[in-house]
């Protein structure tokens, strides 16, 4: 593969300003979580992300997009209270987020939909802070130990409190799924801003000001309860100091972080200075603390972590006392924000700052465990490419642009030192939402742009005499129909002939573009619209206690073509993949203005009746797979992608040769790196991927963490290879070759260790280090080996009994859960490993009972036999190395990947094939050539 690396897309990560869980941490939850767990990141740019943190896989699902002079300052979720279902069970209630960002309003947004769905505003100053409610609780009678219900007219909700730049604080309803002001609390002194807010319990609010005091009211009545001063501010600075951050323990125990550096934990009931501790050179912009109240965690403008522990008094002494524990640097600016998520299982909290990058770190096993970074660019890759054009395209926020990167030079009398990128044009978008997609057609002569509210089309043609080679674009005119609702994916077919727009409420619609009649004309977007239904699917029940996100598992994040456009898949969140086959529409066509909305006419009985199917320019598109539709994956849907139309050859165990077709071959990646091949118009499996389940898939890709951001094919030469990439990661997938089987993997395995083995030295028997690498982690990165600890607490102890000491044995201290089948997501662990055997033992009857003989296939000898290291020695020493085809290949030489998109020869290049290889620009944009702000503070170092 010929690869370009490029760094010329400016693009420009936003800084995190606000972290949300939908749910608090709780030490008494089992598992590993709940179903309906997201995290929401908050970017500069007014873009939230949500995050699917469920089982370690930390899947970037979808985002929610900003618009022009939008900032998220401040994010908070809330869960409705749950309801009386018609059989007396409860019905949970619906998880809620709200945001806050430079202005006098509250947004709660529609995550369903990924728009904002009301505003709340009022007549107080600008908010800079907001918190919610905790949940409600039911308390116990001492008697029988049963719960009681709430008081008549008690709210079980969650209020919202927001803090304003005026000293007011706002407390805000979220009752009757609405959003209204409740009562406007202020002090009675001077008017200093509200830089943060917390809650003590359900009533009691704890408020950081900008004047060097905290205040407390009553939410209920709107009394102040009491103002803690912290005095000055340290000599040769500013007299008063700045609250920045306030966090109440589960025994209401307060802690504040200042602008002199300094934690504060103040006594829950006389309020009175229990301990200060110096631990930040500059500003404390965050605190964040454990479920249990154990752990606290802080940081700075100086770019520290700093994690603290409670140490009991000694005997007779009451009080205990905090002390740090240790200090990292994990970000290369400020520390801006944290989110805490905890169970029996998990134990992780997220940070953020000005440097974009969300770093997840262990709690509990702080120093046990590796820290993790997530990624700052895009899951979703906002790039694409025209390869025949040689046209790479790339946006963000409300701009567009287009370069043309040239093959370099093929002989060395050429100029090496030459520009190989050009850009060639650029668009920028009127109006206040920023684009949420952007397609450039494979010819490169048709741009579609969407936002949330706008569709708009454009044609894209080179200027004549220009030498430089700049693109002139032209708007195409967009019937009304297609535009005003917006869009959040478009996607232009391979031969240009149909559009796929997907609404912001996951409806898939079709339209007709009509090529221009002339050289200098424009394409015609049709204005029938084709509503295109996806199957119906048996909706999942979550636990009260657990809420609900409503249809937001039906959002659509991937859309697809096959290579002739006559096949259309998409799949969503939930798992799903539904497929439509292009076919001669037969019977009268429907009138598609009728149908423009997506909305049935009232006397249809059914929205799956066939002349509901619109018929445009006799053509129809009809759900594919009826009979045996694609079942529902475990995880979420990552990408999609069909085979290229290729025939290819494959060889039968009696010798003859047949021919088979790969056109409907759609292969599914999920968030869970499960690699799977359907066969479109039948929904069945594929032979190659009955041959080849999950449990056979190298080990190291089913342990890659980032996950997969998109795909290209290799088809030149014979070759059939699938490249995969992620954020840091390109990996090859030889689809000749089927996957060795667990038992063989585990042979080579044994094998590789044993000629390595005598190069080892020999080990203390204390250390196990490879042992607890394989262990679960808390949610973060990996466990550390003993050996690399920084904290070097013994974790064994000798246990002797009696006076000889020969027999005694080490005992571990750390103490492992054991797993108990039915606790959460513990069942299902269970039934994936099930499932997991029966897929094995399927695939190894596929392949025993005649099968087609793989191509190439690798780890054999001239005679079939597996090469064992002797064998590989002696060909090495004959100088006979005829190294076998890899079945797979990886690397980690790439870091921050926007994207990876296909290029080939120009239309007016002579070579039609460069090398016989594939082609493709690889556009890296690593956070050192992003220009981050000022630091706050520059001495400290």
């Amino acid at each position: 593969m010929d690869i370009h690396r490029c760094r010329f897309v400016s693009y420009n990560p936003q800084a995190i300003n606000s972290l949300a869980f939908s749910h608090p941490p709780s030490a008494d939850l089992a598992g590993r979580g709940v179903p309906t767990l997201r995290l929401a990141i908050g970017r500069a740019n007014g873009d939230i992300e949500i995050w699917n943190p469920l089982r370690g896989a930390w899947f970037q699902e979808t985002v929610l997009r900003g618009g022009k002079d939008r900032s998220i300052e401040g994010l908070t979720w809330t869960l409705d209270p749950s309801e009386e279902g018609p059989d007396g069970s409860k019905l949970p209630g619906k998880l809620r987020l709200f945001s806050i960002g430079y202005s006098t309003a509250v947004t709660e947004w529609d995550i369903e939909q990924g728009r904002p769905l009301r505003h709340s505003s009022g007549n107080y100053g600008e908010i800079w802070c907001l918190a919610a409610q905790p949940r409600w609780q039911p308390t116990k009678r001492g008697k029988d130990g049963k719960f009681l219900p709430p008081a008549e007219g008690e709210f079980t909700g969650q209020h919202l409190v927001a803090g304003c730049a005026d000293g007011s604080i706002v407390v805000l309803s979220t009752a009757d799924d609405d959003v209204k002001f409740l009562r406007l609390m202020r002090p009675s002194t001077k008017r200093a801003r509200v830089l943060s807010v917390t809650f003590q319990n359900r009533h009691t609010i704890v408020a950081g000001y900008a004047d060097s005091s905290i205040r407390l009211f009553d939410i209920r009545n709107g009394q102040q309860l009491r103002t803690i001063s912290l005095g000055k501010g340290p000599s040769g600075g500013p007299k008063e100091l700045l609250v920045w951050a306030v966090k109440c323990l589960p025994d209401g125990t307060i802690v504040s972080g200042d602008s002199a550096g300094e934690i504060r934990f103040w006594d829950a009931k006389n309020y009175s200075l229990i301990q200060r501790i110096q631990s930040h050179l500059a500003d404390v912009l965050d605190v964040a603390v454990t479920a249990n109240g154990d752990t606290v965690i802080s940081g700075g403008a100086d770019q520290r972590t700093v994690v603290y522990r409670k140490k009991e008094g000694e005997k007779g002494d009451k009080k205990s006392r905090w002390a740090e524990v240790m200090h990292r640097r994990y970000h290369s600016h400020d520390v801006k924000t944290f989110a805490v998520y905890e169970t029996k299982d998990i134990s992780i909290a997220v940070s953020g700052g000005p440097d974009a990058t969300p770093v997840v770190l262990p709690l509990r096993e702080f120093g046990k465990e590796h820290h993790r970074k997530l990624s700052s660019l895009p899951q979703i890759p906002q790039l694409t490419s025209a390869p025949s054009s040689r046209l790479v395209m790339s946006f963000w926020d409300r701009e567009v642009s287009l370069w043309r990167v040239s093959r370099g030079p093929v002989s060395l009398h050429e100029n090496i030192d030459g520009q190989r990128h050009r850009l060639v044009a650029k668009v920028m978008i009127q109006g206040e939402e920023n684009i949420t997609s952007a397609i450039l057609s494979s010819d490169g002569k048709i741009l579609a742009i969407a936002t949330v509210s706008d569709v708009k089309m454009f044609t894209v043609r080179r200027r004549k005499g220009d030498e430089k080679g700049a693109l002139r674009i032209q708007k195409i005119d967009v019937p009304k129909a297609l535009s005003e609702e917006g869009a959040r994916i478009v996607v232009v077919s391979p031969d240009s002939r149909w559009l796929c727009v997907v609404r912001p409420n996951s409806d898939l619609y079709v339209a007709r573009i009509q090529p221009a009649s002339t050289a200098t004309g424009k394409p015609q977007i049709l204005p029938q619209l084709a509503n295109i239904k996806r199957a119906s699917r048996h909706v999942r029940h979550e636990k009260a206690s657990h809420g609900t996100l409503g249809d937001y598992e039906r959002t659509v994040r991937s859309v697809v073509f096959s290579d002739d456009s006559k096949i259309l898949a998409a799949g969503d969140l939930s798992g799903c993949v539904d497929t439509w086959v292009l076919s001669a529409a037969t019977g009268p066509a429907t009138n598609g203005h009728s149908k423009t909305n997506g909305a049935a006419d009232s006397d249809a009985e059914s929205s799956d009746d066939e002349d509901e199917e619109v018929a445009i320019e006799g053509e129809r598109w009809h759900l594919g797979a009826n009979e045996s539709p694609i079942p529902r994956m475990k995880s979420g849907i990552t990408l999609l992608s069909f085979r290229p139309h290729k025939s290819s050859l494959k060889a039968l165990p009696n010798g003859d040769n047949h021919t088979e077709s790969t056109e409907d071959r759609l292969m599914v990646l999920t968030s869970e790196h499960q690699l799977i091949e359907f066969e479109a118009r039948s929904g069945k499996l594929s032979d190659w991927s009955r041959r080849n389940p999950k449990a056979y898939l190298p080990a190291e890709f089913r342990g890659v963490k980032d996950r997969a951001m998109g795909c290209m094919w290799d088809l030149v030469d014979g070759r059939e290879r699938l490249w995969l990439y992620g954020a840091s990661w390109l990996w090859m997938f030889d689809l000749l070759q089927d996957f060795p089987s667990p038992e063989e993997a585990e042979a080579e395995d044994k094998s590789a260790g044993q000629l390595v083995k005598a190069s080892k030295r020999k080990r203390d028997p204390s250390e196990d280090d490879e042992n607890d690498r394989k262990k679960a982690n808390s949610g973060a990165g990996d466990r550390i080996p003993r050996s690399q600890m920084d904290i070097h607490l013994g974790t064994k102890v000798r246990k002797i009994v009696g006076s000889d000491e020969s027999q005694g044995e080490w005992v571990s201290l750390d103490q492992d859960r054991p797993r108990v089948p039915g606790e959460d997501d513990e069942a299902y662990e269970y039934d994936e490993a099930f499932a997991a055997t029966n897929e094995t033992n399927l695939a190894r009857l596929r392949r025993e009972g005649g099968a087609a003989i793989e191509i190439g296939t690798p780890q054999k000898g001239s005679k079939g036999k597996p090469v064992n290291g002797d064998t590989l020695k002696k060909q090495l020493a004959n100088g006979t190395s005829a190294q076998p085809a890899r079945r797979w290949w990886h690397t980690y030489k790439y870091r921050d990947i926007l994207g990876i998109v296909p290029l080939a020869p120009g239309e007016d290049s002579e070579e039609q094939t460069l090398s016989g290889n594939l082609e493709v620009a690889v556009v890296e944009r690593p956070m050192w050539d992003v220009e981050l702000p000022g630091r706050y503070v520059r001495d400290y170092e």
